[in-house]
């Protein structure tokens, strides 16, 4: 695989990341294979839907939980990682309060994307599950 292919997937990442943050959530799915298999880290509060498979069950099991339970939640401190076979690692931190306790999670987090021409075929999230188990704990 070329350094080209590598850095457009990693622009790509970028892309969808900004859309997320903005609330562009249609950008966000219309970058997604029809297919896709999204598993949350395991014990993680959303991980009861795992795998995800396809757009709208990613958007009902985790982005609608995401925006109706959390206030202020977003992914800062990102860095991306072009990987071999059109993978993509992106590190960084979720941050937000938890509407039902009002607690704060300030945790790291790795995503591991697979991309096959030009859409997301996999993701894998990695963080810390305990902390936010107990920011979700009432």
């Amino acid at each position: 695989m070329t350094e080209a292919i590598k850095t457009t997937n990693a622009e790509r990442m970028q892309q969808l990341y900004k859309a997320f943050d903005t609330g562009d959530i249609e950008t966000v799915l219309s970058g997604m294979h029809p297919d896709i298999v999204w598993n949350e880290a395991e014990n993680f509060i959303y991980a009861d839907g795992n795998p995800y498979i396809g757009p709208e069950k990613i958007l009902n099991g985790v982005f609608m939980r995401l925006g109706t339970e959390w206030d202020n939640f977003t992914l800062t401190n990102r860095e991306f990682y072009a990987a071999e076979g059109g993978s993509v690692l992106v590190t960084g931190r979720y941050e937000g309060r938890y509407k039902g306790s009002g607690k704060d999670l300030n945790a790291q987090f790795a995503h591991f994307w697979k991309l096959k021409d030009g859409k997301v075929v996999s993701f894998q999230q990695y963080t810390d599950t305990k902390q936010a188990a107990e920011v979700a704990t009432l």
